[in-house]
């Protein structure tokens, strides 16, 4: 059995995945899971990346000390678009900003002023938000940032980690086409538009694509932790990737939903889909493993819910996910239908429904209930239109819809979306990020041929459900 670890950092938590490959089979066990918790600083909003390192050491080293157990490879996903800014020490000079810091409100409309809307899209095929790395690094630009003065390399989260564990700097594909500023018909930076922007393109380094050994860990890691000098591997570093690669498909008729925080959802493409029609739709387009591409729409997701609870929670009314799920069963159909993408800033999030609902003329939820089914009603109807989206850019009918990652969990919604959309929806597996960050390892060295045999691995190890 060849035995790898997948550390997977979403914007909730983080864990350390065992994956066991044997026999055609995956089989994965969580050996740590730790929060992931923003801090909120005088001067913005930040990720605790010391602290989350230091949950990864942890990771590794029970895995190596506490389970003895030898592994061929480790791999690391995270979510999309921010980074850290490393001097030409090799020390972090500025610390990765959340992406809902709200530096960035604003500056979309300040940069296309120096290149155009269009031109930013033609250049990346990316979908405009404001929360992209292109116009993080230009609210840095216009605050004459001195991090940004004096850095020697930008590396997106999982590259910073990476760069932790190895002491090897590089940018991986995947997590760097979500910045704004890659351009995935060459899968290359699009370092003219930077420089037009007064963005230095000194600090992109070299890129690499999943699969690849980055290097390994570095000689205290590997005596600390007992795994020795295993290979730390470039995988679909953003997690959207990993989890993509996991979908357990076959054919051309399917598109994907990676549900959790962000509901992402597109279809893999050979080509990036980049004209006038997508621009207009405000899709995107990824890259993926094996040179494919992601083409998709970001959606509000399940964050929705996860501010109602949180705000629930700190008014002493805790409840876990299960049970929000029942009381949006019992809650009957919505009473108004919201968009999930006005709501992206955190915040008390059943009062912006409420308002919301009242500047629309919409009768607003009233229970608990009534606010989860209505968020995981919008959803539904928001993932049929960007389905019907999908269709008219492809040109080919989509008749599967695979939901995967932790919103797999939610069987209301399943059932909304099959409902709404009429199309047979396929459930699982859960931890698609995770199985797709270890095969993705498992390619790179030599066990697994290519992503078609991951796919076939998949649908033999995990459990699914359909509606």
């Amino acid at each position: 059995m060849a035995n790898y670890l997948a550390v997977d950092l979403g914007a909730e938590s983080g864990r350390v995945i065992l994956g066991g490959l044997a026999d055609g089979r995956l089989a994965l066990e969580e050996i740590r899971r730790f929060p992931n918790q923003p801090v909120q600083l005088p001067c913005g909003l930040y990720w605790d990346s010391f602290r989350l390192f230091q949950e990864i050491q942890e990771g590794l080293t029970a895995a190596g000390r506490e389970w003895q157990i030898k592994v061929s490879g480790v791999g690391v996903d995270t979510w999309g678009v921010d980074f850290g800014l490393v001097g030409g020490d090799g020390g972090l000079i500025d610390c990765p900003r959340h992406y809902r810091d709200p530096r960035t409100n604003g500056v979309p409309e300040k940069l296309f002023e120096k290149v155009s809307r269009w031109e930013v899209f033609q250049q990346t095929g990316i979908q405009i938000m404001s929360i992209n790395t292109l116009y993080q690094l230009y609210s840095s630009r216009l605050a004459d940032s001195a991090a940004l003065q004096h850095a020697a390399r930008l590396l997106f989260m999982p590259d910073l980690f990476n760069y932790w564990l190895t002491g090897v700097a590089r940018n991986e594909v995947t997590i760097s086409s979500t910045s704004q500023f890659y351009d995935p018909r060459v899968r290359s930076f699009a370092t003219g538009m930077l420089e037009r922007l007064g963005i230095p393109i000194g600090i992109l380094g070299e890129l690499i694509e999943p699969g690849r050994e980055i290097g390994p860990l570095l000689p205290r890691l590997a005596e600390a932790t007992g795994l020795g000098a295993v290979p730390v591997y470039a995988v679909g570093s953003h997690d959207t990737a990993s989890a993509v690669a996991a979908v357990p498909a076959e054919g051309d008729d399917w598109c994907y939903i990676s549900s959790g925080t962000w509901s992402l959802m597109g279809v893999e493409s050979r080509e990036p889909v980049i004209d006038q029609q997508s621009y207009n739709l405000n899709f995107t387009n990824e890259a993926g493993v094996e040179g494919r591409t992601r083409l998709l729409k970001n959606i509000a997701g399940l964050w929705l819910l996860q501010e109602c609870r949180r705000t629930w929670a700190a008014e002493g009314e805790p409840h876990d996910y299960e049970e929000l799920a029942r009381m949006a069963e019992d809650a009957g159909p919505a009473r108004a239908i919201i968009d999930p993408d006005g709501f992206l800033q955190p915040g008390d999030m059943p009062s912006r429904i409420v308002k919301w609902c009242r500047e629309h003329s919409l009768d607003a939820p009233r229970t608990k209930g009534e606010f989860c089914r209505t968020i995981l009603e919008s959803l539904a109807h928001r993932y049929r239109e960007v389905l019907e989206g999908l269709e008219s850019l492809t040109g080919r009918k989509i008749r599967v819809i695979h939901i995967v990652g932790g919103g797999a969990k939610n069987r209301l919604l399943n059932r909304l979306v099959a409902e709404i959309t009429g199309r047979r929806v396929i459930a699982g597996p859960v931890e698609a990020t995770a199985a797709g960050n270890l095969l993705v390892q498992a390619i790179g060295a030599g066990e697994v041929a290519n992503l078609d045999e991951a796919r076939t691995i998949v649908r033999r190890s995990f459990e699914i459900t359909e509606y």
